[in-house]
């Protein structure tokens, strides 16, 4: 079992409420040069969850669950405080309205859109208004590995570490983490570059389908654990040779130049104290059994 300084972090009671869909009022152009005008970030989105394919919606930049914010002021405090931290894994708790008592779960963080997503059952979403109130039990923020001082975490709940299937290869040293995808570098857009990864996320690619299909990004789901090969989050977002970070998807396909699926970082290395394997499996849904692999009652 991996040890960590658990024990000694911090924990918030953080609040905050579903925000509404948000609908551009005029055409986009994709990537092939073709408009169009879909549905986009925010709102409580009742028929996408966790375990999904991030691909195929009549949508763009589709965030599945309920995205979650505090007032309109997105950049500022309290909003920023919710950003940085509420950790994916967190427990969340409807506090008000006809869905009060429900709980769920955070999936990660929206760039741009500076969402909190939480992921919900479908009844939960059924009953939930854009006046409810949600209390998120934040912990996560400060977490290490104690013995992997040189891996650096961010926004991930302790407990969602110990679930993961993480383990120490005896002779290496290094950390076998399951993934359901390795990304190559050259596919990280939208995002890279921004110095603060302890909130937001960052795009991949999907313009070249071929890519996409070679390797293995062609089934990607809502809540996959993906690897970033050769990328450096420990402080920003970079290419690195050698670098690998594990991150979690919250979004779905994008048609705009750049964009693609939504990365949220979790783990980081800047020399290959990482080693990712493949497996299907490698889903917060399949992990926690939320979303497409929820137990049935």
């Amino acid at each position: 079992m991996l040890k960590t300084n658990e024990k000694k972090l911090v924990q918030f009671t953080l609040e905050c409420k579903p925000g509404h869909p948000f609908a551009g009022n005029r055409l986009n152009v994709d990537h092939l040069g073709k408009p169009f005008q879909l549905p986009g970030i925010g709102g409580i989105t009742l028929n996408i969850e966790v375990g999904d394919s991030v691909y195929g919606w009549a949508g763009d930049h589709i965030e599945p669950g309920v995205s979650c914010k505090w007032g309109e002021k997105r950049r500022e405090t309290p909003n920023q405080a919710l950003q940085l931290l509420a950790c994916s894994g967190n427990t969340a708790v409807v506090t008000s309205g006809k869905a009060k008592g429900a709980r769920g779960i955070v999936l990660g963080h929206h760039g741009g859109s500076e969402h909190v997503i939480i992921e919900f059952d479908s009844k939960t979403k059924e009953k939930l208004s854009y006046d409810d109130t949600i209390q998120i039990k934040a912990v996560g923020m400060g977490l290490e590995i104690l013995s992997k001082p040189e891996i650096r975490i961010v926004n991930l709940d302790p407990s969602l570490l110990k679930k993961m299937g993480i383990t120490l290869h005896k002779s290496t040293g290094k950390l076998i983490i399951p993934v359901a995808a390795k990304i190559p570098s050259e596919c990280m857009g939208s995002g890279i570059g921004n110095t603060n990864t302890s909130s937001g996320d960052y795009d991949i690619m999907t313009s070249d389908w071929e890519t996409v299909k070679s390797n293995g990004m062609d089934k990607m789901r809502f809540g996959d654990f993906v690897a970033l090969m050769d990328q450096d989050n420990r402080f920003g977002r970079a290419h690195r040779r050698g670098a690998v970070t594990i991150g979690i998807v919250i979004h779905s396909d994008c048609r705009n130049s750049g964009h693609g699926p939504g990365v949220t970082t979790l783990l980081s290395c800047g020399n290959g104290e990482i080693e990712p394997v493949i497996d299907p499996c490698a889903n917060i849904a399949d992990v926690l059994k939320i979303g497409t692999c929820r137990e049935k009652k």
